[in-house]
């Protein structure tokens, strides 16, 4: 039986590729793919030479969310074992959204229930044109509780109301409008052309200041602008001008050279 979940060798850019392996199940969540991508996320954000993360799904869609099989054996969880169960996907999702490094999910055919909360926590997204969205939870009697703070985050509460109550799903378009994914592409080769675009903005710049000012957004966010707050900010950018990164930055700057985490095009 092939692995639920497909780590492929990091490049030479540093760019890593995680792969949702369930074709026949439409990539479908199950404890074990949960597993694997805690397990993946979680190796890829601790390693120094990865410098971006790409999740995509094989097959025909990107991920169908929960698998069928997995919610049947679970209706006869006690409330304990559901509690459980559910903390394993929210401690997946938390590993992949509190990555340090940076992600992109390349995402075609549909993404539903749990698949769009990976989008969610994905720090760029790139869809098909003709992709499926839906947060379909409530109209088999649940609700999408563990995926919520991520896809409200992202989309906003209004849009969540509308969706979250009628299950109704949305197209690509759709989800650009809200926010859920940046851009849109005619097919899974414009996708990933989009997606790479960015990745060369990523590996453009300081892999140490990229994570901080993914770190810097979850300290600020929502916070009102206090003494303490204008403290911390005035810290951290005090701190990364007197970084190897920050020097060797601006001196490249100023001297019109590449600095070292620049990859040398000859």
């Amino acid at each position: 039986m092939s692995e639920p979940v497909i780590l492929h060798d990091i490049d030479a850019r540093g760019v890593a590729t995680v792969t949702l392996n369930r074709p026949e199940l439409r990539n479908a969540f199950n404890d074990e793919l949960i597993a694997f991508l805690a397990e993946h996320f979680t190796a890829l954000g601790e390693l120094s030479e990865v410098r971006a993360i790409v999740l995509k799904g094989a097959g025909k869609c990107f991920s169908a969310g929960a698998d069928l099989n997995w919610m049947r054996e679970a209706a006869g969880y006690s409330q304990n074992e559901n509690m459980a169960d559910a903390m394993r996907l929210s401690a997946m999702l938390k590993v992949f959204n509190s990555c340090p490094k940076p992600t992109l999910a390349l995402v075609h055919g549909a993404a539903f229930g749990g698949g769009v909360g990976l989008v969610a926590c994905a720090d760029y997204a790139v869809a098909t044109a003709d992709c499926t969205f839906a947060l379909s939870e409530v109209r088999l009697g649940l609700t999408p509780a563990t995926i919520s703070p991520y896809v409200v985050a992202a989309i906003g509460a209004r849009n969540a109301r509308a969706l979250f109550l009628s299950g109704k799903r949305f197209s690509g378009e759709e989800a650009r409008h809200m926010g859920l994914v940046h851009a849109i592409g005619a097919d899974a080769a414009a996708v990933a052309e989009i997606g790479n675009a960015w990745i060369d903005d990523v590996l453009a710049s300081a892999p140490g200041a990229v994570s901080d000012a993914k770190h810097l957004i979850t300290e600020v966010e929502g916070k009102p602008v206090t003494y303490e707050l204008r403290e911390l900010t005035a810290e951290r950018i005090a701190r990364r001008r007197a970084s190897k990164e920050g020097k060797e930055g601006i001196d490249a700057f100023l001297n019109r050279c590449k600095p070292d985490w620049v990859a040398d095009d000859g």
